[in-house]
């Protein structure tokens, strides 16, 4: 038991943060419970970023009931990919992302054939609530799919990577990006299988990563390294997430993003519970930068002053962000 709090002090004096601290201080503390349904229904996310003029991928159909299955035909039309998911769905169950047609079939992603019958059966089971959260009754949804930008080539499997922020009353603290992997099903879930790999605030740049709960270098499937790869649109994707506090009125949230080979950065999601995982990837402790922005916070209030996303994001990178080695 000594050798456990021993331990557990040791953590917390590099600022590592749990999940009774991170529901205590920041989950309860921040984000209201009035305002889940903007973060918990993707639905509704998308409705509020079209409204701000923030980018999605595209709603093609919304499935709400038995009946409106038969909808399902026209929604697809003659679109040879799409992607079914849940509304209220959490950690990637429920989703179906369909790559291309075959024979009046459908291919997913991962190479498995379907047919028209079963996608309609598996949306009949998000219905029933099957993958949503607190098994209530669901929605359905048919949108764009997304096609990874070709930077992810190299160091993805299959899947869609994304870009997770954390963001604390509109100050991005953390980043992680969030590789597929086989083990993952081609899904950019940490829990399935999937890869952690931290990312300096300041230049999009990636670090180590993290899959299995253990460190890496190089991508178990690809074999190439996923540290040092710069990530394009990088000053955007920070503005983006920051500008998600407007967007949702939570204080404490993961801004789930991805980039499309065509259409640029886009809002995938947003996550009033973030995982914590993303302080492995990263190398350092969450508390150590929220209470420096809490720090902030007191000292603007103080001052009467309310800083712009920009402005944010700058404080952010230069408190955060490593320093590049002085060359020559």
């Amino acid at each position: 038991m000594f050798g456990f709090w021993k331990t557990w002090k040791a953590l917390e004096a590099r600022g590592i943060m749990g999940i009774n601290r991170r529901n205590a201080d920041y989950v309860l503390k921040y984000n209201k419970r009035s305002l889940y349904p903007i973060v918990d229904d993707k639905i509704i996310t998308k409705e509020h970023a079209i409204a701000a003029g923030i980018h999605v991928p595209e709603l093609y159909g919304v499935i709400s009931t038995e009946k409106e299955i038969d909808k399902l035909d026209a929604i697809i039309g003659g679109r040879t990919d799409f992607v079914v998911k849940p509304a209220q769905g959490a950690g990637g169950d429920g989703i179906i992302v369909i790559a291309d047609r075959f024979e009046g079939r459908y291919r997913t992603v991962s190479g498995k054939i379907i047919s028209h019958e079963e996608i309609e059966h598996h949306i009949s089971s998000i219905l029933t609530g099957l993958y949503s959260l607190g098994g209530h009754r669901d929605r359905a949804l048919i949108e764009y799919r997304v096609i990874p930008d070709q930077i992810f080539k190299s160091i993805s499997y299959e899947g869609v990577p994304d870009i997770r922020i954390i963001v604390l009353m509109g100050y991005p603290v953390m980043a992680m990006l969030r590789l597929p992997t086989r083990q993952s099903g081609g899904k950019a879930n940490l829990h399935q299988g999937a890869i952690g790999v931290g990312v300096d605030l300041a230049t999009g740049l990636t670090l180590r990563g993290t899959w299995l709960n253990n460190i890496i270098t190089k991508h178990p499937d690809t074999t190439n390294a996923v540290d040092g790869v710069q990530l394009p649109y990088w000053d955007g994707f920070m503005k983006l997430a920051a500008g998600c506090y407007e967007l949702c009125g939570l204080g404490y949230i993961g801004v789930d993003m991805v980039l499309d080979q065509e259409k640029g950065p886009l809002i995938l999601e947003l996550n009033a519970r973030p995982g914590l995982n993303i302080q492995i990837a990263n190398d350092c402790g969450l508390t150590l930068r929220t209470h420096a922005v809490e720090a902030r916070l007191e000292d603007l209030k103080a001052r009467g002053v309310t800083e712009t996303v920009e402005e944010r994001v700058a404080f952010v990178q230069e408190m955060f962000g490593h320093i590049p080695p002085v060359e020559g």
